[in-house]
């Protein structure tokens, strides 16, 4: 098992000398363990700015990141299954839309999204992942203004009246300290004005949308755990 390691250790570590970005264009902690892409070592469409995003698994295997831009005109979707090589999939235009948050997965095909503007909920449709839907609650439903906090299965919630009108997150400027050396601190980078973050436990990776679009915080460590649990799990 030590030599396993020592090998996909060795292996991981020339995968990130060889990929598109050197060590050297990209901001990473003093030993590496903590490596930061900027929006602009990321696809172009991440260099957008944006109010929220969302992370979701299909059943695939997949790890696919939606992100809202343009004050609601558009989706950005990301597969960020591989945090070293994370590649826009697709952009889809919202017609009528305005800017908005994600609020929580519906089950495993959808998610709750609320309007910013007058705090209404839409449902998007995942179940074409590349080409998500968005629907929004008519009024006359009476579904617009509940809060869908309580599942009841897959597809049934228990909602009730908002008595509190929804407040959308504040933007703050994030750092990115390596306190390794605690006699000689770092300040590794600083991400403007985040909306809305995410982390995806199985690769550790952190995702921060800002004013300057999406930044990506990857956890060298937890990523080569994860690629060894997998590779075990497929020898079973």
């Amino acid at each position: 098992m030590k030599t396993i390691r020592s090998l996909f250790a060795a292996a991981f570590t020339l995968l990130l000398i060889s990929s598109p970005f050197s060590l050297a264009d990209q901001l990473h902690s003093r030993h590496h363990e903590i490596v930061v892409l900027e929006p602009q070592n990321l696809p172009e469409q991440a260099q957008s700015g944006g109010n929220s995003l969302f992370l979701y698994y299909n059943n695939a295997a997949r790890a696919l990141l939606y992100v809202e831009q343009q004050q609601g005109a558009r989706i950005v979707v990301f597969d960020v299954t591989d945090p070293a090589s994370i590649k826009a999939i697709s952009t889809v235009s919202l017609t009528g839309a305005n800017a908005f948050d994600f609020v929580r997965p519906l089950g495993n095909k959808a998610a709750l999204v609320r309007f910013r503007k007058d705090n209404r909920l839409a449902v998007l449709d995942l179940t074409k992942i590349k080409t998500p839907v968005l629907h929004p609650l008519a009024d006359d439903s009476g579904l617009s203004s509940l809060s869908l906090d309580h599942p009841l299965g897959d597809a049934v919630y228990l909602g009730t009246r908002q008595n509190n009108a929804y407040v959308p997150a504040v933007p703050r400027d994030y750092q990115v300290v390596d306190l390794s050396t605690p006699a000689a601190p770092a300040q590794i980078a600083t991400i403007r004005q985040v909306k809305h973050e995410v982390t995806n436990p199985e690769t550790g990776t952190t995702f921060l949308l800002g004013s300057d679009g999406l930044t990506v915080i990857r956890r060298t460590d937890v990523e080569q755990e994860h690629q060894i649990h997998e590779m075990q799990m497929s020898g079973n």
